[in-house]
C-alpha cells in the first residue's frame, strides 16, 4: 500500500497593492513593461526632511475598499492588507460561504518591519496637543506589528492559527514560510503576506539613520543596485496577501494552482555586516533548494534583494554564485523593486508576486534604471526577456541582518519532476 502524499503549500490567490498598480493584472502590467514610477515624495509633513524619492501610492482609496468600521480602527499598512487580502481571496475565488463553512480551517499570517506610524504620530499629536482625552481608543492596537493579522482575521471570521511576524525585510518570505508550513501540519488555508506604510513624516525620520538609505534628488538615479553609481535604496509602501492552501485540496475544488511555496530557510548575519551575508544568504539559498529538492541549475530565474548598496550588491552577487556555482554566472536575475522603491517587509512578497506571475507567463521582468552592471550577474535589464520558466529564487535580506531565499515551482510541477530534481541534486 503506497503512503499518501505529502501535503504541499499551492499559492491560488494573491492580491498586489502597490506603486505601480492595485490588482495583480496592473501590477503585472507595469512590472513586465520595466515601467519606473519612483518620484518625489509628496506626502504630508515630508517636505523638509531629506529622503527625496519614494514609492508612494496615489490612487488608493481605502474608503472604497473597507468598511468605515475597520478604517477608523486602523492604520494604512492596514488598509492595504485588507484590500490585498480581498483580491487574493478573490483570485481564489474562495468567498465568504466557502470560509463560513470552516472557519477554522482558514489562517492568517502576515509580516511588519514598522507597523502604524501614521496612526501611532497622529494620536500622539493629539495626546500632547490637546490632552490624552483626545487620544483614540484604538491607539494601542492601530500602530502593533500584528493589527493586520487581526483585522483580517475578524474582517473575514478566520479562526484558525493566526500569527505575526515581526521583523526586517526578510520576513515577507519569512510568513509565506509560516503559512505553507502549517498548510504542511493540517491547515487548508493561510491568507499570508506583507504590507508596509513608512512613509509618515515621524516614520520617515526614523528611518534617516539608515546608512543604506538613498537621499538622492533624481527619481532614475536614488536607486541604482549592482551599478557603480549605486547610491542605497529608496522606501516604498503597499504589499501583496496570497491565499495559500494544501494542494490536493485546492485541486478538488476547483482552484487554480498558480505556483507551489516548495522551499525555505532563513539565516541571520547581523545589522549591516553586508560582507557576511554573502555566507548568510548563500546558506540560505542551499537550504531552500535542499527543502525543495531543486540542483542548483534548475532555478531558472532570481529575483533579488537588489540593496543598491556596493558592499550588499557584491556580496549577494557571490552569495548567488557560491550557492548556484557556475549557473550562478548564467542564470537570468532581475529586480523589478527598483522602479517601484523597497517596502522593506512588503519588498520581497512583491518580488513573490512577481514571481509567480513570470512563472505562468515565461517572462523575467527587467530592473528599471539599471543598465551599467558593474558584478559577474545575468541582470535583465532595459526589456522583459522571454524564458521557460519553471523554478524561481526569490532573495531577500534586512537591515537588522536577516537573510531569507524561497523557491517557487511551477503550478504545473509534480512529484515526479521533484523526485528527479532531488535524485540529480544528491547526484550533482
Amino acid at each position: 500500500m503506497s503512503e499518501p502524499r505529502p501535503r504541499r503549500a499551492a499559492v491560488t490567490g494573491i492580491g498586489v497593492v502597490a506603486p505601480n498598480g492595485i490588482s495583480t493584472e496592473s501590477f503585472w502590467k507595469s512590472t513586465q513593461a520595466g515601467i519606473s514610477v519612483l518620484d518625489r515624495v509628496t506626502r504630508e509633513g515630508c517636505e523638509h526632511l531629506p529622503l527625496r524619492v519614494a514609492g508612494e501610492i496615489r490612487a488608493f482609496e481605502p474608503s472604497t475598499a473597507v468598511e468605515e468600521r475597520f478604517l477608523v480602527q486602523t492604520d494604512r499598512f492596514t488598509h492595504f492588507a485588507l484590500a490585498a487580502a480581498d483580491l487574493a481571496l478573490d483570485d481564489a475565488r474562495l468567498g465568504q460561504a466557502d470560509t463560513d463553512a470552516e472557519p477554522f480551517s482558514v489562517g492568517v499570517v502576515t509580516a511588519a518591519g514598522s507597523g502604524g506610524g501614521e496612526f501611532g504620530q497622529r494620536e500622539l499629536q493629539q495626546l500632547w496637543g490637546k490632552g490624552s482625552r483626545f487620544v483614540g481608543p484604538y491607539q494601542s492596537i492601530a500602530w502593533f506589528y500584528a493589527a493586520s493579522t487581526g483585522q483580517i482575521s475578524i474582517r473575514r471570521g478566520f479562526k484558525g492559527p493566526c500569527s505575526v511576524v515581526a521583523a526586517d525585510e526578510a520576513g515577507g518570505l519569512d510568513a509565506l514560510a509560516h503559512a505553507a508550513r502549517a498548510v504542511r501540519r493540517g491547515t487548508d488555508v493561510i491568507v499570508a503576506g506583507a504590507t508596509e506604510a513608512p512613509l509618515a513624516p515621524y516614520s520617515v525620520v526614523c528611518q534617516l539613520g539608515y546608512e543604506e538609505l538613498s537621499t538622492a534628488d533624481d527619481p532614475a538615479r536614488a536607486y541604482r543596485p549592482f551599478t557603480e553609481a549605486a547610491c542605497g535604496f529608496v522606501p516604498a509602501e503597499g504589499g501583496a496577501m496570497f491565499v495559500v492552501e494544501e494542494e490536493d485540496w485546492a485541486r478538488e475544488r476547483g482552484a487554480r494552482v498558480r505556483a507551489v511555496l516548495a522551499g525555505h530557510t532563513a539565516t541571520f548575519t547581523g545589522p549591516s555586516r553586508w560582507t557576511e551575508s554573502r555566507e548568510g544568504l548563500a546558506q540560505a539559498i542551499r537550504g531552500a533548494l535542499d527543502e525543495a529538492g531543486c540542483a542548483p541549475e534548475e532555478v531558472d530565474v532570481v529575483f533579488a534583494d537588489a540593496l543598491g548598496v556596493p558592499e550588499a550588491d557584491r556580496a549577494e552577487a557571490l552569495a548567488i554564485t557560491d550557492a548556484l556555482g557556475a549557473h550562478g554566472r548564467r542564470v537570468p536575475v532581475t529586480a523589478p523593486k527598483t522602479g517601484i522603491g523597497r517596502g522593506y517587509c512588503a519588498a520581497p512578497v512583491l518580488d513573490a508576486a512577481a514571481a509567480v506571475l513570470a512563472l505562468e507567463h515565461g517572462l523575467v521582468p527587467p530592473t528599471p534604471n539599471v543598465f551599467d552592471v558593474c558584478h559577474d550577474l545575468d541582470l535583465v535589464s532595459g526589456k522583459a526577456r522571454a524564458a521557460e520558466l519553471r523554478t524561481a529564487l526569490v532573495l531577500s535580506r534586512g537591515l537588522m541582518g536577516s537573510n531569507s531565499a524561497l523557491v517557487l515551482r511551477h503550478g504545473a510541477a509534480d512529484a515526479s519532476q521533484r523526485g528527479a530534481g532531488k535524485q540529480r541534486r544528491g547526484t550533482a
